[in-house]
């Protein structure tokens, strides 16, 4: 019978299916849609097998049986990616959903996380220890996507990157072969998963540090009327040059949603959402924030001290999936008059009301690694913006691309070149600016551990040569 690119055997499948303990779904199978859907409704790949393992053994059948049969290989973790290419059409996806334990061991301060945990999935199981590791800013994110590209969220300049956490992986590479990876046991291969991306095979176990966290960390928002908006960046850009690193402020230029404690007269106008978070003392982090609060008329300010595991699922319900999303990033070392002009000019003319411009303020731990001690080799990037595109109808498709394009057009002059790979929506030579300086490395990573480039769906590194 037909399967993917290539006609295998009933017999092969039936074999296949003998060795694998999980879950194995085909076109017009129950759960076969919802399998296939990820975050990013743009996204739409009928895939014709999706294996869903329940450990490392049956990872390793399934990239078997799709190298040896010719199919299309993805890996799909929380499918939270905003490119999709958790998915593919005709081919094989390892979804790894049923692999989502987290086990913590609170005396040595790590975790062991499944591929298929969610950032919440993390949170929960850490936190009830007074631990967490840096990860991202929102809980339904996947750990695995996330860390291969980097990681960056609340803790990150205090703690650094999600990679510069990570510990050790057990991966599956190309060859079928299931190895550990850490600084010790091959470590070229563990530098390259920590910024690589999907390349070098199923990671089936991570390894992260902990650090006490919380129980509460004082975080909120700040939300100004948007003609307010050129001074308050300014004082921003200001107030975050000397932060210590327990504390990071971001900035997001936003249309106001419904929420109870904005005003119904700024409901669906555009407004500016000041965001800090200080991970310390409590006391000191009033102290610290009181001159950013005090600045300008603030319509809201809900900035107070709440746990970390719900601070972290804040805007969970401003990024539900099932909407079409288009993401363009930056990198910026400083953040000038000039840009921040841009910005206000562009975020007035924000195509639809889910759409955002968020930028990042980053630095601290994360910055003090250098740029070729993990493959992620972004460390002189002070500040990242996303330009978060984000609507409902298909027929908005063409405008809403286009005006993102245009936005990031007109920002990389301000900008360093780089880009953060997990904001990137489509392969259009974006790599290179993605992994920047180790793209030559981790191509001869690659070509050790994938040198027919079976690890191809995804932000690619080509083999080397």
């Amino acid at each position: 019978m037909a399967v993917g690119q290539r006609r295998v055997g009933d017999e092969v499948l039936r074999g296949f299916s003998e060795t694998f303990r999980g879950a194995l779904l085909r076109p017009g199978d129950d759960g076969y849609d919802e399998a296939r859907s990820v975050w990013n409704a743009m996204v739409d790949r009928r895939p014709a097998i999706i294996a869903r393992p329940t450990g490392a053994a049956d990872v390793i059948a399934a990239v078997n049986f799709a190298r040896d049969n010719g199919l299309d290989l993805a890996v799909k973790g929380a499918g939270h990616n905003i490119a999709g290419s958790a998915v593919c059409d005709d081919g094989l996806v390892v979804d790894c959903a049923l692999m989502n334990s987290v086990r913590v061991d609170p005396t040595a301060m790590t975790a062991r996380v499944g591929p298929g945990a969610t950032l919440g999935d993390v949170d929960h199981e850490t936190q009830a220890f007074g631990l967490a590791t840096p990860t991202g800013i929102n809980s339904t994110t996947g750990i695995a996507g996330l860390t291969l590209g980097g990681g960056f969220g609340w803790l990150s300049r205090k703690y650094g990157l999600t990679v510069d956490n990570l510990r050790s992986v057990d991966i599956v590479t190309a060859d079928g072969e299931l190895r550990h990876a850490s600084e010790a046991e091959n470590p070229d291969l563990f530098w390259a998963v920590r910024g690589g991306g999907g390349n070098f095979g199923v990671v089936t176990a991570f390894e992260f540090d902990l650090h006490e966290v919380g129980p509460e960390v004082l975080s909120g928002l700040v939300i100004y009327p948007y003609e307010q908006a050129p001074a308050v960046l300014r004082h921003w850009r200001d107030f975050v040059a000397d932060l210590p690193d327990e504390c990071t402020v971001w900035v997001n230029s936003m249309t106001a949603p419904p929420l109870p404690f904005i005003p119904d007269a700024y409901h669906g106008e555009k407004v500016l959402a000041v965001m800090p978070c200080y991970v310390g003392d409590l006391a000191e982090g009033e102290r610290l924030l009181e001159p950013l609060r005090s600045f300008g008329d603030p319509i809201a300010d809900v900035v107070g001290p709440h746990s970390y595991a719900q601070w972290q699922q804040a805007f969970d319900p401003l990024l539900l999936e099932g909407a079409r999303n288009y993401w363009k990033s930056h990198n910026f070392t400083e953040v000038t008059d000039d840009c921040i002009d841009a910005i206000v000019e562009y975020a007035e003319r924000l195509p639809t009301p889910q759409s955002e411009i968020f930028v990042a303020r980053m630095g601290g731990a994360a910055n003090r690694v250098p740029a070729d001690a993990t493959a992620y080799p972004h460390r002189d990037a002070e500040f990242v913006m996303n330009v978060h595109t984000r609507w409902e109808d298909p027929t908005m498709d063409d405008a809403c691309v286009a005006w993102a394009r245009e936005f990031f057009d007109h920002m990389a002059g301000f900008a360093t070149g780089g880009a953060y790979v997990n904001f990137i929506s489509e392969g259009t030579g974006e790599e290179a600016r993605a992994y920047g300086g180790n793209y030559e490395r981790l191509a001869e990573v690659k070509a050790k551990y994938d040198p027919e480039n079976v690890f191809r769906a995804n932000q690619n590194v080509k083999p080397a040569v």
